[in-house]
């Protein structure tokens, strides 16, 4: 063998081990990478999951809004990349706890029944106005001692929230998408997907509520999402009692 292939062949060999090297480390970065999404969602590979669909109030028949249909296909989306499984329920038909599958919950208290029940639960320091009527305070959102109004098409806020309840270790979080609209729901779940590794080096495995922004929904639809504030500890301190209204009492 001479010289000059002695040097072709260890150098196709060279390239061999380094492209393999290349493969292992990439491979292997991607299986951390998946396994960090996995836990922060709560859905190792081939787990069950809830995806709670909410009712479009707007109409009289059962329906689900065009923009909470995006913010479930976005949602399926994640679950499928975690190799999990979902199950898909109505709002007013799913009739068990929490914590034994990851649960996606899509819709504010106006139009989803088991949000009512998990911000009765998991938040009480949180009202909604869902009130039909029109008014400055449609559909505001009352955090501890702030409200948020919205403005439609302009300004609107959305809830986005991670739970779990109790101490074991194996129990499933709850994700809810609380909006004001429902193109805020889709904006919250986009910004889960865009953002979800940050949230996880920052938050590990437990609980938050970010108060997030839509920002011109009617230009830029559910793109412009910008964090308000981490109002974890205020959605979950119980709001007050209101003062009692007082009775007077006369002597005959």
């Amino acid at each position: 063998m001479t010289d000059d292939v002695r040097n072709i062949v260890l150098g196709v060999v060279a390239a061999g081990i380094s492209a393999a090297l290349g493969w292992l480390a990439r491979t292997s970065l991607w299986k951390r990478r998946l396994r960090r999404k996995q836990a922060f969602f709560g859905l190792p590979e081939n787990a069950e999951s809830l995806l709670v669909v909410n009712r479009d109030p707007a109409t009289a028949e059962p329906a689900v809004h065009r923009f909470d249909v995006f913010a479930l296909l976005e949602l399926s989306a994640l679950i499928k990349d975690c190799g999990a499984h979902v199950q898909m329920v109505t709002q007013d038909a799913v009739h068990q706890g929490f914590g034994e599958r990851t649960e996606f919950c899509v819709g504010g208290p106006g139009s989803n029944r088991r949000m009512v029940a998990h911000m009765a639960a998991m938040l009480p320091g949180v009202r909604v106005n869902v009130d039909p009527e029109p008014g400055p305070d449609r559909g505001a959102f009352q955090i501890g001692t702030e409200r948020y109004r919205m403005d439609p098409g302009v300004t609107e806020y959305v809830l986005l929230a991670r739970l779990t309840a109790g101490e074991r270790r194996d129990t499933r979080p709850v994700f809810l998408f609380c909006g004001q609209r429902a193109i805020t729901n889709q904006a919250a779940t986009r910004y889960l997907a865009r953002h979800h590794e940050r949230l996880a080096r920052k938050h590990g495995s437990g609980s938050f509520v970010l108060l997030l922004k839509v920002v011109n929904s009617q230009a830029y639809g559910p793109d412009v999402v910008e964090l308000v504030a981490d109002v974890t500890r205020a959605a979950q301190t119980p709001l007050p009692a209101p003062a009692a209204a007082r009775t007077s009492h006369r002597a005959p």
